[in-house]
């Protein structure tokens, strides 16, 4: 959630535009253990829709999907979505999320596992199913409030780190960070990844691409990757870890009052299946991919519900200063938003939606002689 996640949900949307049960949903008059049984209902809704007990209408489905995407721009809405969405201070995620900021799917090991302990465990896969190893050239892309990209820079202190981020604010995070922890081989450079490239001031030819929850954002997934591929060099991969159906993709539409995700939280977004990936390989092959049980991104957005109600006396004030009267009702949109996520991963014991890691190289590379 590296990309419209990090900022709030729509303060400008017209109150009158969600549907009565929603507008008494966001009062909060109605009980949680209600709400996340709508919720439930919502998804039963969704997979009936999108045919994920027809095979062949399924498939069909996907294919025009597939061809859609790639005949779109690298994304939609954008400017949409700046409208309706300005910056959330740090100090609001400060107060709830885990200690590293990581603002995506955290791996829970067992029952005893912590948010902190599921944040750790989830960088050190990436490092893992990512082949990283110190002196690398490393891009994190769509680096978020810097859990990746601080992680790195500490872990490889012989690697140079780059940070993708469209977020001003967000890139005066992570570098106030990175001086307080006495980083020096981090940089942060700011940039719509949809029209960015680098120049010779931050040169491009990466040994490595990290992108975390931030492909969910986009559309033609071949156009991103053939600029992605333009970036590594001879000799470089692409890791990516995204949110997923196991075989159903479609797109986040606001069509009506009750599409409360789309408008607030997902303007322009897709959801991709397990495989849509695996339709865009023109210039990047894929070399591994793994799948991540549901079960974990619930859990960790239980986690950061618990300790954003925690929070409450922190984080009010803290968007009081910038909602004004309209405080309470981002809150609740919060919680409700942490609340969705829990319950679309905990959906069917985390068997339906879940995480997917993918490991790509570039075409004509050696497979067997990895940088």
């Amino acid at each position: 959630m590296t990309v419209s996640l990090t900022r709030p949900p729509s303060a400008s949307a017209d109150p009158t535009e969600e549907s009565g049960l929603i507008r008494l949903c966001e009062l909060g008059v109605v009980p949680d253990a209600l709400l996340r049984a709508g919720m439930r209902q919502l998804m039963r809704q969704r997979l009936k829709q999108e045919h994920a007990h027809d095979v062949e209408r399924g498939m069909s489905a996907l294919a025009d999907l597939v061809k859609e995407l790639r005949s779109s721009p690298i994304a939609i809405a954008s400017q949409e979505a700046n409208a309706q969405h300005y910056e959330v201070p740090s100090e609001f995620f400060l107060a709830h999320l885990g200690p590293a900021m990581k603002y995506s799917c955290c791996y829970y090991e067992c029952e005893a596992t912590t948010l902190e302990q599921a944040e750790q465990a989830m960088l050190a896969r990436y490092a893992e199913r990512a082949q990283l190893a110190d002196g690398q050239r490393i891009l994190d892309l769509g680096c978020g409030w810097g859990s990746l990209a601080l992680w790195l820079a500490e872990r490889y202190p012989g690697s140079q780190i780059v940070g993708l981020s469209n977020s001003h604010g967000q890139r005066r995070f992570i570098e106030a960070t990175a001086a307080k922890r006495g980083l020096r081989n981090l940089r942060i450079v700011t940039g719509n990844v949809a029209d960015f490239d680098f120049s010779d001031d931050v040169p491009a030819q990466f040994d490595r691409v990290l992108s975390i929850e931030m492909f969910e954002h986009m559309k033609n997934y071949g156009a991103l990757m053939k600029k992605i591929a333009h970036w590594l060099n001879d000799r470089g991969m692409l890791f990516v870890h995204i949110f997923a159906h196991r075989h159903l993709a479609y797109h986040f539409q606001d069509r009506d009052g009750s599409d409360w995700m789309s408008r607030h939280f997902f303007t322009g977004g897709t959801m991709p299946s397990a495989d849509l990936l695996l339709h865009f390989q023109d210039d990047l092959r894929i070399v591994e991919r793994w799948w991540v049980d549901g079960r974990h991104y619930a859990r960790t957005a239980n986690d950061w519900l618990e300790a954003l109600d925690a929070s409450r006396e922190t984080t009010l004030p803290i968007l009081e200063a910038n909602y004004g009267t309209q405080a309470r009702l981002q809150f609740q949109r919060w919680r409700m938003f942490y609340m969705a996520v829990a319950e679309l991963f905990g959906y069917a014991g985390g068997q339906q939606w879940g995480v997917g890691h993918y490991l790509f190289e570039k075409r004509g590379a050696n497979a067997g002689d990895v940088a």
